[in-house]
């Protein structure tokens, strides 16, 4: 697989929390960088003040005071605290003194956002960004490449196709560009325009297109793959509808007796989301704990009832992470679903979202999580119960997940022509457990 996928011109990894003042506890969340980070909790913006000494010193006090790691790499913290005093005369050197005392607790996952970073995370939050609505991707001549258009957004009335080569945006050549070079500048203001020039084949064509508010969904797919079987594919856990859009999809298959979700490429979102589509199918056991620096453990129980009893499947692969690691640990922990594919990418630190007073922010590492089992999944990932692996042969072949095929760029390729290999073991594996059963098992 040569691309990857660009939701809505903004990257799935820059996945934040946010508001104008502060982050409510009602959205803690998680998520990946590529994927590679997890976030939880939030906190009030700090202080009045936009002096950049202040702004440093704050973000020192965060990290004495909420860092998971308590020896700070092995170093005294403190000797932080005034080491650039009357250094810093604007707000560009306070955010590179930031980036150097971070660097310096050897996290990847504590990090500096500036103020355009954060935004856009307050954008991925509210899942609506501003853009034409696009997937983009670099094909393996490192071209950058359309790989869909969103139904309904500006670039789908535009006429843009997957496929399409884009060449030049607003005159300036893509040669060379990585996806969020090319994201950063065809996202923009709302009734904005931008110029495309897109290779279709042999034919060279310039789309002006206005740009619009492009809504997120987490849930992509949702159709009968197999006359008994449902699929659903969530992408991410990103909107806060994430659990109304599940609820809506698992009502679309209300003629299944067995069901496959979808966690592949899942990146993760907001931590309350993950334990709501939990929620939908578990009717008793725990779904996640946290547990912080001073080893004090908060366990998520699992209440309600359950919308859906069919026996189920999940698929999870290297790109599984966070969130879609909290769901699929708890269904398989609680022993509700059977987990085909590959190891999920094995991120179980947990990091706060923190808004500074000038719009930047900070992301620190606050605590680890545990699936219902206790099992600490960080840098292992949760491990498949049975095991399918997908070779850069079989991708070649159109073996891998239906959407990532290379040939047909993601256009024609269907979940239902069983050629995904993890996805037609899934389906035989649910064929088998229809056939002991009697009769079919309706959903709630």
């Amino acid at each position: 697989m040569y691309w990857k996928l660009l939701c809505s011109l903004a990257l799935f990894i820059c996945l934040g929390l946010g508001g104008s003042s502060f982050v409510s506890a009602e959205d803690v969340y998680l998520a990946a960088n590529s994927p590679d980070r997890t976030k939880i909790v939030s906190r009030l913006i700090l202080g009045k003040s936009s002096n950049p000494e202040d702004i440093y010193d704050n973000v020192w006090m965060l990290i004495e005071e909420d860092f998971f790691d308590e020896t700070f790499n092995g170093q005294d913290w403190k000797r932080w605290r005034h080491k650039y005093d009357g250094k810093l005369t604007n707000m560009e050197d306070a955010h590179k003194a930031v980036e150097t005392m971070l660097a310096s607790l050897g996290d990847r996952y504590t990090r500096f956002l500036d103020r355009e970073a954060f935004t856009e995370e307050k954008s991925q939050i509210k899942a609506e960004l501003c853009g034409i609505g696009v997937q983009i991707g670099v094909n393996k001549e490192k071209k950058i490449m359309v790989i869909r258009p969103i139904d309904g957004t500006p670039a789908s009335r535009a006429g843009v196709m997957p496929g399409d080569l884009i060449n030049r945006i607003d005159g300036k050549a893509t040669e060379g560009f990585t996806v969020d070079d090319a994201a950063k500048l065809i996202r923009g203001p709302v009734d904005s325009k931008v110029k495309l020039t897109i290779v279709r084949g042999s034919k060279k064509l310039a789309i002006n297109i206005t740009r619009g508010r492009i809504p997120l969904r987490s849930v992509q797919t949702v159709e009968m793959i197999q006359p008994e079987v449902g699929y659903i594919r969530l992408s991410s856990f990103i909107s806060r509808n994430t659990d109304t859009e599940m609820v809506d999809a698992v009502k679309k298959l209300s003629g299944a007796r067995a069901m496959i979700l979808d966690l592949r490429d899942n990146p993760g979102g907001l931590l309350n989301q993950a334990i709501k589509v939990s929620n939908l199918f578990l009717d008793k056991g725990y779904i996640v704990s946290t547990v912080d620096r001073d080893g004090y453990k908060t366990s998520v129980r699992v209440k309600g009832e359950p919308i859906c009893r069919l026996p189920m499947a999940v698929l999870i692969n290297k790109g599984s992470a966070s969130a879609s690691e909290i769901t699929s640990g708890a269904l398989k922990d609680n022993d509700r679903a059977i987990l085909v594919g590959e190891k999920t990418f094995g991120k179980g630190l947990v990091q706060g979202i923190n808004r500074l007073d000038d719009g930047s922010g900070v992301n620190i590492t606050i605590a680890r999580y545990l699936t219902p089992s206790d099992t600490d999944i960080n840098q292992k990932g949760i491990s498949p119960d049975v095991l399918v692996k997908v070779s850069s042969k079989d991708f070649d072949d159109g073996k891998g997940p239906w959407w990532l095929d290379e040939k047909d760029n993601g256009s024609e390729r269907k979940p239902s022509d069983m050629k995904d290999a993890q996805l037609k073991k899934a389906v035989e594996l649910l064929r088998g457990k229809l056939a002991t059963k009697k009769g079919s098992i309706a959903l709630k």
